[in-house]
């Protein structure tokens, strides 16, 4: 089929329950051909089916795409793919135990547990005894900080590696005339310095509202 034609395929059901196709067929924008047919409703149902078969398959598809790029930039962020999922888990269900995080995630408990106890010494995420009537330990349920605070720590550092980049020339240079025991005058400008700014979208909201 050449890539100018294109197929279009729609079922329609009636009140009554009776199904119709309608096949278009178009070749380079414009329509050329349209065909419509009466088809049992056994085979329009199951055509039904396939179509929502096709499409929650798609569905499925994009969300595991996203939720991966989420946690590989995640990943960059928090050092580790574990203690990326651990964080969106929390952001999905805030205060769970490590036991339910170590569930939702197929992550060992073990593991679970030792990074929640990095994470918590980081402070990216919090942690409080969960309330119970009956007698015995508690166990601790953890939460995650706001993505705006967890990006909040790294800016810092970011924008001196960044700043170190730009202005590399001027490292090499002041290096070379060191070592040669001789000034070397350089006769570019000195960058100006990186600055990254973080913005909270519900702080933001919030403010504007009491305005």
């Amino acid at each position: 089929m050449d890539d100018d034609v294109t197929v279009e395929e729609e079922l329609e059901v009636d009140e009554e329950g009776n199904v119709t196709e309608e096949v278009t067929v178009e070749e380079s924008g414009e329509e050329t051909l349209t065909v419509e047919q009466d088809i049992t409703v056994e085979e329009g149902r199951e055509r039904l089916a396939k179509g929502r078969e096709r499409l929650e398959e798609g569905a499925d598809k994009a969300v595991d795409q996203f939720d991966q790029g989420i946690v590989d930039l995640l990943s960059w962020v928090l050092d580790t793919e574990t203690r990326a999922r651990i964080y969106v888990y929390l952001r999905q269900q805030p205060y769970s135990t490590s036991e339910e995080i170590a569930e939702g995630t197929g992550l060992y408990p073990s593991t679970v547990r030792e990074s929640l106890a990095e994470l918590h010494e980081e402070e990216k995420v919090e942690r409080r005894k969960r309330e119970s009537e009956g007698a015995g330990n508690n166990p601790y349920e953890y939460t995650a900080i706001a993505p705006s605070e967890l990006v909040s720590g790294i800016v810092g550092q970011v924008q001196d590696e960044l700043n170190t980049v730009f202005n590399l020339d001027d490292h090499l240079e002041s290096e070379s005339g060191t070592e040669s025991g001789s000034e070397i005058e350089s006769g570019s400008e000195t960058t100006e310095p990186v600055s990254i700014e973080v913005e909270d979208e519900e702080r933001d909201a919030a403010e504007s509202d009491e305005e």
